[in-house]
């Protein structure tokens, strides 16, 4: 189900050639998502990089934090290592032209081995890549779907930087679910980013307001599960861009203010046979339509959800989404079309699919699709059965368990998952848990506004 404007090695060649294209960006996903690599003129591309040789970068990229920060702990990269090289190979069948950047193509790249050309297995990208090869094994594939909610305001990155991100101005005045007028004014930077995502291989279906003063949502078409997170990581690096692009600036924080609604992440997923035309969700006579396979994948995805919170909600900032009555789910429980829960049953016949509500919009999807495989796959495995459809308030109701509320209770099951060794192996999971930490570590070394204002005299 590739994109239709994913482009072969041999056009991208005749339009270097041609003088279409001058510069590629060869790219591949780090530990937040973001793409990381090298813009190559298009001559060395066709002389050295476009074969399995690729470009060699530092592999302290898959052991820093957000800000590129060094982060202490990790065994795959570290100074006693002497922080080497990778070696980033560009996966041929995700070509595309990125229209808003003049005469330039992007490829997405696998990480390997400088020596031995072996796959990083901490890098997030063979993480996902590891789970779809135990679906195949199991004789499934898996379709994914996300979506992606931001803030679009008025001020540039640059203007929101010199602010301190504080004080801006929402790109409406009224919340624009829905809403027609509204959206029609912020038009000229949503339109070029649904046209150019649709150029660029990222096919969209359509966009909306959502349920703030400057939120939206563009809705991706859902593919497999590679294809789909390397669609959201060059959609938001690309939402981004074209947003600079018009003076404006977006973010897909979690929760950019505690008064405001926080941006989800949906994550929907089903079943397929191994030729990905086929649904196995689908089941006309039984409860509520679930096929056994859909029932147990959900009974696994319900029985990880806590152990592997961190998963879907990766920053400190990522918990304080869990708001009761946000539209953010506080309770691990399923319901069929209830969006009070943490999953909901959505769509009908062979669309029926499991709607995970727990990521927000800061989520790494190469390392959520690979833990809604793996813990699907679980469920399939040892045919966990998710119990009765929740009806009614799931925020109020007691007995459900409930969402992780900080990183320290996330990391703190992910740490005792022996279910996440298994199924990740000792080393991934080591090297997510110390990114974790880190992320901890990194805020507790700093002094927050809020505790200035509250200690800073009064105590």
């Amino acid at each position: 189900m590739a994109g239709r404007r994913i482009i072969t090695p041999e056009d991208l060649a005749t339009r270097i050639d041609a003088g279409e294209i001058d510069t590629v960006l060869a790219a591949f996903p780090d530990l937040q998502g973001r793409l990381m690599g090298k813009r190559v003129t298009g001559h060395h591309w066709l002389e050295h990089v476009a074969g399995p040789e690729g470009f060699e970068a530092c592999n302290y990229l898959l052991a820093v934090d957000v800000d590129m920060a060094m982060v202490a702990g990790y065994r795959y990269a570290n100074w006693d290592r002497g922080y080497g090289d990778l070696r980033a190979v560009p996966d041929l069948t995700t070509i595309r032209i990125v229209p808003w950047l003049d005469k330039t193509a992007l490829v997405v790249c696998d990480v390997v081995d400088v020596d031995t050309a072996e796959p990083i297995e901490v890098a997030p990208r063979q993480i996902l890549r590891r789970q779809v090869e135990r679906a195949a094994a199991a004789g499934y594939s898996v379709m994914c779907g996300s979506e992606l909610e931001f803030f679009l305001f008025r001020e540039s990155f640059e203007e929101a930087f010199a602010k301190g991100y504080r004080d801006l101005t929402p790109h409406a005045n009224y919340i624009e679910d829905y809403h027609i007028l509204q959206t029609s004014k912020d038009e000229y930077v949503i339109r070029a980013i649904r046209n150019g995502m649709d150029a660029a291989g990222v096919p969209v279906e359509s966009s909306k307001g959502e349920a703030e003063w400057g939120q939206h949502e563009i809705n991706l078409r859902y593919a497999d599960a590679l294809e789909m997170a390397d669609r959201n990581a060059i959609y938001k690096n690309g939402a981004k861009e074209i947003a600079h692009l018009h003076g404006r600036a977006i973010t897909f924080m979690a929760k950019y203010d505690m008064a405001k609604v926080g941006s989800s992440g949906h994550i929907h997923s089903s079943v397929w046979d191994p030729s990905g035309e086929h649904s196995l969700m689908h089941d006309p006579g039984a409860t509520h339509e679930l096929s056994d396979v859909a029932r147990w994948w959900l009974g696994g995805l319900i029985a990880t959800a806590r152990p592997w919170a961190w998963l879907f909600a990766h920053h400190v900032n990522s918990y304080k989404r869990y708001q009761p009555e946000s539209w953010a789910p506080t309770a691990v429980a399923w319901g069929v079309d209830n969006r009070t829960c943490g999953f909901r049953k959505v769509g009908h016949g062979a669309g029926t699919r499991i709607e995970d509500r727990i990521p927000g919009a800061d989520v790494n999807t190469y390392l959520a699709f690979a833990a809604t495989i793996a813990g699907g796959l679980h469920g399939i495995e040892h045919r966990i059965e998710p119990g009765d459809p929740f009806e009614g308030n799931a925020y109020a109701a007691a007995g459900l368990e409930r969402v992780p509320s900080t990183l320290v209770e996330a990391i703190e099951l992910l740490e005792t998952s022996d279910v996440a060794v298994a199924l990740f192996g000792e080393e991934v999971h080591h090297h997510l848990l110390t990114t974790a930490r880190h992320e901890w570590a990194a805020f507790n070394a700093t002094v927050t506004d809020w505790e200035l204002r509250r200690n800073f005299e009064r105590i």
